[in-house]
């Protein structure tokens, strides 16, 4: 007899009919990898995975609809589930370069995963310089939603260069229930649980419709952030009509510089934290980016970010889940000076937490299903379901771990982010901070942003201008 498969809640059918060309709703990652002596190479990732996907059952399932809509779809076992379809080989003519990269991470990001099989690639990149490679991962939304989620991602990564033990992979694939099981299931569904009618998708506007409901009434913290920021946020070449393809910048900062500035510029009356350094590096960068493109800059010129943080505190290190808090806050564009960029963001965001508006954990995790390893999407879920006019680009920050991880016997260097776009939004900045480095993925819309490489610079001279004040 068949088994009864899980069905996809209502925020998860609408991360995929909320999915357009010009909107992939997957998250991605870009690591960069130093080579052990010994070499790593395609057949030695796939045997990793194997080793690790009994860990994450999920990744081997792909999504059922339902006749006629009766309820939302399902997951249901891939019968031809093939690993070496979803972990893909590419390589850069040697010696390749970040630039390279970079351009290859925006091709693979901006096409959407096929529906037909499991939602999830991988992709290792070869011929980088110094004997490095890149893993390149893209996960649907819907894969990885709920709190207690592992991207594939992340169960390839160990603390240290030592082989893992083989998982013991007894799986094999359930039969895929037949199209009278699907209905049966539905009705029977909908008889023992009448409400569950509410949440059936009867087709793409209803659901957007549906969706759009609950994230106006289940953030009761969110309309406190957005009471603050009630008019509409400023004009901006960030807000646009965006296409289908994207360009990709990665930027490489020192940690210890954030720490210095920051313990540099702390008072007793105004504390200043990492974020705030790290967001005042955005205000700073966006403002010299604004200026070469001959955009008006005035003292009150500002850039609304939707800004959701991750803070993981020593009681929180043994919880599975982190804690997030989500601002809109105006980036100080307009300010000359770097050190009273830094305070007026630190004021601002300390104004937020005084005040309560915020987007606590409890409400981002009804309002888009938060999960650790998707801290970064927190940001494009929470844009896709407002209005843009409220904000001008996003902005998220997820601390790492700060000890060397490793795929096999591989050093992994750096992480860099892909955070998704919204409509209208030509710009997402990510940082993800590992290993004494805070890691920048900035991704763009292509025809909008033909200067993202501008924008990577100028956050790298905004952190030396305020470690000049340090000095």
């Amino acid at each position: 007899m068949t088994s009864v498969p899980d069905r996809l809640s209502p925020l998860d059918v609408s991360f995929l009919y909320f999915e357009e060309p010009t909107t992939p709703m997957h998250v991605g990652g870009v690591s960069v990898f130093q080579a052990p002596k010994r070499g790593f190479d395609h057949d030695r990732l796939v045997e990793l995975i194997s080793q690790r996907i009994p860990l994450v059952p999920r990744f081997r399932q792909r999504i059922r609809e339902v006749p006629g809509r009766l309820a939302n779809p399902v997951w249901v076992d891939d019968e031809h589930f093939d690993l070496t379809y979803h972990v893909r080989r590419a390589a850069l003519p040697r010696p390749g370069d970040d630039s390279q990269l970079a351009e290859f991470v925006a091709r693979v990001q901006s096409r959407r995963l096929d529906r037909s099989r499991p939602l999830w690639e991988m992709y290792l990149v070869e011929g980088l310089a110094d004997g490095r490679f890149a893993i390149i991962t893209k996960t649907h939304h819907a894969m990885v939603d709920g709190i207690g989620a592992v991207d594939i991602g992340q169960v390839i990564l160990d603390t240290a260069p030592a082989r893992r033990r083989r998982t013991s992979d007894t799986w094999r694939p359930s039969a895929e229930p037949s199209w009278v099981e699907l209905v049966a299931g539905a009705v029977a569904e909908t008889v023992s649980r009448p409400t569950a009618v509410v949440d059936t998708v009867r087709g793409g506007i209803t659901e957007v419709r549906h969706t759009t409901g609950r994230l106006v009434g289940a953030a009761g913290g969110l309309l406190a952030a957005v009471t603050s920021a009630a008019r509409a946020a400023p004009e901006s070449p960030l807000n646009v009509e965006i296409g289908e393809h994207r360009r990709y910048a990665m930027v490489t900062l020192d940690l210890d510089d954030h720490r210095r500035i920051h313990k540099a510029h702390s008072r007793a009356d105004q504390p200043i934290s990492v974020n705030d350094v790290v967001l005042a590096t955005v205000a700073g960068g966006l403002r010299a980016w604004l200026l070469t493109r001959g955009e008006k800059v005035g003292p009150a010129t500002t850039v609304r970010a939707l800004v959701p943080v991750s803070v993981v505190g020593v009681r929180d290190a043994a919880e599975t889940g982190s804690r997030v808090s989500s601002f809109l806050v105006d980036l100080p564009v307009g300010e000359p000076s770097a050190v009273m960029r830094l305070h007026q963001v630190s004021y601002r965001m300390q104004a937020h937490k005084d005040t309560g508006q915020a987007v606590g954990a409890e409400a981002l995790a009804g309002l888009a299903g938060f999960a650790p390893p998707t801290l970064h999407s927190l940001g494009a879920r929470v844009a896709s379901g407002l209005s843009k006019r409220w904000f001008n680009t996003v902005v998220t920050n997820v601390p790492g771990p700060q000890q060397p991880l490793y795929a096999g016997d591989a050093r992994m260097l750096a992480a860099f982010p892909v955070v998704p776009l919204a409509k209208g939004q030509a710009l997402s900045i990510g940082l993800t901070s590992y290993d004494g480095r805070v890691c920048y993925g900035l991704n763009a819309d292509r025809d909008a942003m033909p200067d993202i490489d501008v924008v990577a610079q100028s956050l790298e001279d905004a952190l030396a201008e305020l470690m000049e004040t340090v000095r």
